[in-house]
């Protein structure tokens, strides 16, 4: 499969991660006073991931994440050279839904950018007002045990077939553990797309959300190399089997 059409891969199942995970947030967490919760928006940010591992897991390895997109270049098994080329699809592609939400979003009456536009966030703009350190600290456990727990569900040693479940759970649990601390970002993309709408404190903030997950996912990525790997695949061939 070419490059270009794994960047398409990308783009597109980036796309779903944002429009079905943010979407969640804005139309359907509060609404219309008792609507899915924060736990619904776990769920869909998880679903979104578990979808698109089956639907193109066999083409791209279904990356959605420039942070996980990095740790497998540490972990050694995505090239280097192919990683500006996901990264700038996993971008467009967050920035792709994010305009589409917001064209949605903007058609009801009353529709205001101030509520966060499912930003993510520190201090003033944490959903419980957490610290930047908290929220770093957060970030950064979180995308290192994601990545740990894609390396290893993807290991050629594992059961087969299972890991897009396993990866979507651990999506799942994460957003249960740190959407009060930070809207949870673990990865870039996500974070890009709602702050170039919302744009001020969104943007201010968003090195956070660029630097942490990035860090956490080397982080799993160095753990995973020096106490559980052995030699794999490139990730996005051991996903189509």
């Amino acid at each position: 499969m070419s490059l270009f059409k794994r960047c398409i891969a990308e783009m597109f199942g980036t796309f779903w991660l944002v429009f079905g995970g943010c979407g969640a947030a804005i139309f359907a967490c509060n609404y219309p006073n008792s609507g899915i919760g924060f736990v619904g928006v776990a769920l869909a940010f998880g679903l979104t991931v578990l979808t698109m591992a089956f639907a193109i897991g066999h083409i791209s390895g279904c990356h959605l994440n420039p942070a996980i997109s990095v740790g497998l270049v540490v972990a050694k098994r995505f090239p280097f050279r192919e990683l500006p080329a996901y990264v700038v699809a996993q971008v467009v592609g967050a920035i792709l839904a994010s305009g589409t939400l917001y064209e949605i979003a903007s058609g009801k009456q009353g529709f205001s950018l101030a509520n966060g536009f499912a930003s993510n966030g520190y201090a003033a703009h944490s959903p419980d007002h957490y610290s930047l350190t908290a929220c770093f600290i957060c970030e950064v456990v979180c995308t290192a045990f994601f990545l740990l727990v894609i390396l290893g569900s993807t290991d050629e040693r594992a059961p087969k077939g299972f890991a897009p479940i396993a990866i979507g759970l651990v999506l799942t649990l994460i957003h249960l553990i740190s959407i009060p601390v930070t809207n949870t970002s673990v990865n870039p993309a996500r974070s890009t797309g709602p702050a170039l709408f919302v744009g001020g404190w969104a943007l201010g903030q968003l090195w956070l959300f660029w630097v942490a997950p990035i860090l956490g996912a080397m982080v799993g990525a160095v753990i995973s190399n020096s106490f559980f790997s052995a030699p794999q695949e490139p990730i996005r061939e051991a996903m189509a089997k």
